[in-house]
């Protein structure tokens, strides 16, 4: 039986116990060429959609930041980082881990399916493996995409995470990447993790039964965002060890623009 009355109670706390092990593994990134990896494949989208603007001037609000990976690259870059989740540990480690940069970023404790954001407050809205582990997503593109100001950008990084608890042929693939990884030198990313708790919450979330990224360029269409997905993304920004213990569902890249002018988002929230 379920200990937890809600599925936000579980994720909370699942999310809670995990905090400190996922920020050594943002804490590694930081200190490693990926720090500059992501950092180029954020900055060069925002230049090219901002261009000639210093990035001083930028918004950026960083949606699910965990201990903070995508916040502090960014706010090193210049730009103004606000950064929230939904559970307050992970904003202890982001604020640990931002250092020098800590007061350069505004942490705030919030549902990312919930934003308490005026309208039209940022010009770019980040996120990296969040959606998947939504309850609602739909609701949550409805707000990060509300909260965009007009002709501002999205970019969203995931994958079909846990598909295989749904799909034969994604477990068939599951079950070859820990295969190819047992026969590797490389890490498992698994371990230290609590595998059957966050296959249960996996089992909750309705995107782990989507095919995507096709369902989230329905929604941001609907939403009157031009979208695009970029499905090699992960060529540009796994490491050896990521692609190894993922080959099977690699990550991809959701590009939204919402318009100048025009249709706006009229989707109920």
């Amino acid at each position: 039986m379920n200990q937890f009355a809600t599925y936000e109670d579980e994720n909370i706390h699942y999310w809670t116990n995990r905090s400190s092990g996922y920020s050594s593994v943002n804490q590694e990134e930081l200190a490693s060429q990926q720090k500059n990896v992501w950092g180029r494949q954020i900055s060069s989208r925002i230049a090219a959609r901002f261009p000639g603007r210093k990035p001083e001037t930028i918004r950026v609000l960083d949606v699910g930041t965990g201990p903070g990976f995508f916040a502090i690259i960014l706010a090193q870059m210049g730009y103004q980082v606000t950064a929230v989740d939904y559970t307050a540990s992970m904003l202890e480690e982001a604020r640990h881990n931002a250092g020098a940069f800590v007061g350069r970023i505004q942490f705030r404790q919030m549902n990312a399916e919930a934003l308490c954001f005026a309208s039209d407050s940022f010009d770019v809205v980040v996120t990296r493996n969040v959606t998947w582990n939504l309850h609602n997503p739909e609701q949550a593109y409805a707000h990060w995409t509300r909260v965009l100001a007009p002709g501002g950008l999205l970019l969203n990084f995931d994958a079909n995470w846990y598909r295989y608890l749904w799909d034969e042929e994604a477990k068939q693939g599951h079950a070859q990447d820990r295969e190819n990884l047992a026969a590797s030198d490389v890490r498992d990313e698994n371990a230290g993790t609590d595998v059957d708790a966050m296959e249960a919450i996996a089992r909750q979330t309705p995107l782990s039964r989507q095919h995507r990224p096709a369902w989230d360029l329905d929604v941001l269409r609907r939403l009157g965002i031009q979208a695009s997905a970029d499905e090699e993304i992960w060529r540009e920004v796994w490491t050896k060890e990521e692609r190894i213990n993922n080959a099977s569902t690699p990550m991809f890249l959701v590009e939204g623009r919402k318009r100048s002018c025009g249709k706006r988002n009229e989707v109920s929230i």
